[in-house]
C-alpha cells in the first residue's frame, strides 16, 4: 500500500562522486491504459551508481502525477531527493528525463474526469489498447540541452524551483508504490545496471512494465530458435529452467500472501542471471 509522504522531500543516501549522465533511450509503448510513465534514474548501492530503468506503472490513485527523484549537490556531497506522487508535478532539479519531463513540470498528458489522457506528441502508446489520447506538439522541446542527472555543483544543472513547484512541494504526497520499490530493488540485483559495468550506457534502459525481465528472456529464447542459433536440447534446457523459476515464484507468492520476500527476490534474480548467461552461451557457441 502506498503511504502519505511528508511535505518536505526526503534526502536519502549521499555520496561524493557525481552520478552519470541520463542516457538517451527509446520509450516502450504504454501497455495498459491508465499507466503512467516513470522515467529511469541513477540510484546508488554497493559503492556504485546503478540504473533503474524507466517503466510504465499504475498510479496509486486517479488525479495523481509522478514527480521524479533527482540528485542535488550541497555541502560537498550528492544527495538523492526521492520522487513522489501528488496532484501537481513539483521540482525535480531541472533534470531533463525526457518523455514529457523536460526539467520543469510534465507535458506528457493530463487527467480528464478520472481518466488519463496521453499526449502522443511526447509519449509512446500502444494504439491498440490506449485510446484516450490527444496531440499537442507546441510543448515539444527540440533543444535537449544538458543530460546531467544532478542539480548544482560542477557540471550540474543550475535550476531553482518555481513558485508553482514550491506550492506543489507542500501538497499532500504519496510515496512510491510497492511496485516501484520492487522495480528499484530488482534493478539493484542486476550487475549490468551498475555504472562500473555499463560505463553510463545501460543495456536495458527502459521496460514496458515491472517484471518484464522474464518476458524478455522468453523472447530471447524464441529468437534463438528462429535464427537457428539454439538447438532442441538447448531450448528445452532453458525452457525447463524458466518453467522452474515461474513455478517457484508462484509457490512463494502463494505462501506469502501474493508477495516475494527480499531473500526470495534475490534467489529468483540469481537464477534468472544464470538462465540469461546460458541463453547467451547457447546462441553464440559453435554448432
Amino acid at each position: 500500500m502506498a503511504t502519505p509522504a511528508s511535505a518536505q522531500i526526503a534526502v536519502g543516501i549521499s555520496v561524493r562522486v557525481a552520478p552519470p549522465a541520463i542516457p538517451v533511450y527509446v520509450q516502450p509503448p504504454c501497455p495498459v491504459e491508465g499507466y503512467l510513465w516513470t522515467p529511469g534514474y541513477w540510484s546508488y548501492a554497493n559503492d556504485d551508481y546503478y540504473w533503474v530503468p524507466g517503466v510504465w506503472v499504475a498510479p496509486p490513485g486517479a488525479g495523481l502525477l509522478w514527480t521524479p527523484g533527482y540528485w542535488g549537490f550541497a555541502g560537498g556531497v550528492y544527495g538523492f531527493h526521492a520522487g513522489y506522487w501528488g496532484p501537481h508535478v513539483g521540482f525535480y532539479g531541472g533534470v531533463n528525463y525526457g518523455f514529457g519531463y523536460g526539467g520543469v513540470g510534465f507535458v506528457g498528458g493530463e487527467w480528464r474526469g478520472g481518466r488519463f489522457a496521453y499526449n502522443t506528441a511526447v509519449l509512446n502508446v500502444n494504439a491498440a489498447v490506449v485510446h484516450n489520447t490527444f496531440v499537442n506538439r507546441t510543448v515539444v522541446n527540440t533543444n535537449v540541452g544538458s543530460r546531467a542527472s544532478f542539480n548544482g555543483g560542477p557540471g550540474g544543472i543550475a535550476a531553482r524551483e518555481t513558485a508553482e513547484e514550491r506550492l506543489a512541494a507542500n501538497e499532500h504526497h504519496v510515496e512510491a508504490t510497492s511496485e516501484q520499490l520492487s522495480h528499484e530493488h530488482s534493478a539493484s540485483m542486476e550487475r549490468s545496471n551498475f555504472a562500473s559495468a555499463n560505463h553510463g550506457r545501460p543495456a536495458n534502459p527502459a521496460m514496458s512494465r515491472v517484471g518484464e525481465r522474464a518476458e524478455n528472456q522468453q523472447r530471447r529464447i524464441g529468437n534463438g530458435v528462429e535464427n537457428g542459433k539454439m538447438n532442441a536440447a538447448e531450448t528445452a534446457h532453458v525452457e525447463n529452467q524458466e518453467h522452474h523459476i515461474n513455478q517457484q515464484v508462484k509457490s512463494d507468492r502463494e505462501a506469502n500472501g501474493g508477495k516475494l520476500t527480499p531473500a526470495e527476490k534475490k534467489r529468483v534474480n540469481k537464477e534468472q542471471n544464470k538462465t540469461s548467461k546460458e541463453i547467451h552461451k547457447d546462441k553464440h557457441n559453435d554448432k
